[in-house]
Formats: structure tokens, C-alpha cells, sequence
């Protein structure tokens, strides 16, 4: 690369929480840099966390935070060409991928959900990500999957 590579931006914490976290997924979620409704959603989807969890004795950011850690993963494949043939190389992710990775995630099988708003159907999957389960945590379970079924590969690693 002739430049380098682009200074990482500087991301402020949420006016609510006081969380740089909850801002890197809202800003995950935005629409058309619709940030202010974003945040709508997402605060909406924590409260409405907090009624269906009263019980765990956690406060509503801590259940998201335990559901996005559930939905990290630690390995991931990639596609290597060697010698003309393809193979699936299992990489270790680095931090601030598996943090993108798992609020990607998170917010994608939320929009697949079916329900009547998306702070519904984002709710349903921080819930069910904090009880090891939904569509974002089955993602996590096949990419391990894969990278354990290709480990003997791991030696063309990048």
C-alpha cells in the first residue's frame, strides 16, 4: 500500500450509558445515517430486555453484553489458494473483529426475525443470544465447526 493505513476513528460513548460499545452497534444498525432513530431502537430493545429478563438480577446492559460475548467467535475460516486447489485455512480472529463480527451478527438475524418492530425482533435476539441460543449464536457454533473440521489446514495459515 502506497498510504498506509487510515487512523481508526475516535468513537464516543452513548448519551444514555456512557458506553462506546452501545454507540459501535448503534452505529452497526443505523439506516441511511439515521442515527437518532437507531438509538431509539436499540434503547427501546433494552428496555424491553429488562421486562422479559427480571428475574436474572442483571441490569439490561449487562445481559446484552453477556449475549454479544456468547456470539463472539474466537475462529473463523478463510479461503486460501494453494497449488490450484481451495482450501479453508481456520484463522484466530483478532479483538475488534469478533466484537464487529458478533454485532453484525446480532443485528442481522434480529432483521430476519419475524415480529412487529425491529426493537421487538432485536430484544428476541439479544435474549435468546443470552440463553445460548438464536440464529446469531448458531452462526458462532458453525464457524467453530468449520474451523475444527478444517484444522488440518491450518499450517497454510496467511
Amino acid at each position: 500500500m502506497r498510504k498506509g493505513r487510515p487512523k481508526k476513528r475516535i468513537i464516543l460513548p452513548d448519551p444514555k450509558y456512557k458506553d462506546r460499545l452501545v454507540t459501535q452497534f448503534v452505529n452497526n444498525l443505523m439506516f441511511n445515517g439515521k442515527k437518532s432513530t437507531a438509538f431509539s431502537i436499540f434503547y427501546e430493545a433494552i428496555d424491553l430486555v429488562e421486562e422479559k429478563v427480571k428475574e436474572e438480577g442483571k441490569t439490561p446492559l449487562d445481559i446484552w453484553k453477556q449475549a454479544l460475548s456468547n456470539i463472539t467467535p474466537q475462529v473463523e475460516v478463510k479461503s486460501r489458494r494453494v497449488g490450484g486447489a481451495t482450501f479453508q485455512v481456520p484463522i484466530e480472529v483478532r479483538q475488534e473483529r469478533k466484537v464487529s463480527l458478533s454485532m453484525k451478527n446480532m443485528i442481522k438475524f434480529a432483521r430476519q426475525r419475524s415480529g412487529r418492530s425491529m426493537s421487538e425482533k432485536l430484544a428476541a435476539e439479544i435474549v435468546a443470544a443470552y440463553k445460548l441460543e438464536g440464529g446469531a449464536f448458531k452462526r458462532k457454533e458453525d464457524m467453530h465447526r468449520m474451523a475444527e473440521a478444517n484444522k488440518a489446514f491450518a499450517h497454510f495459515r496467511i
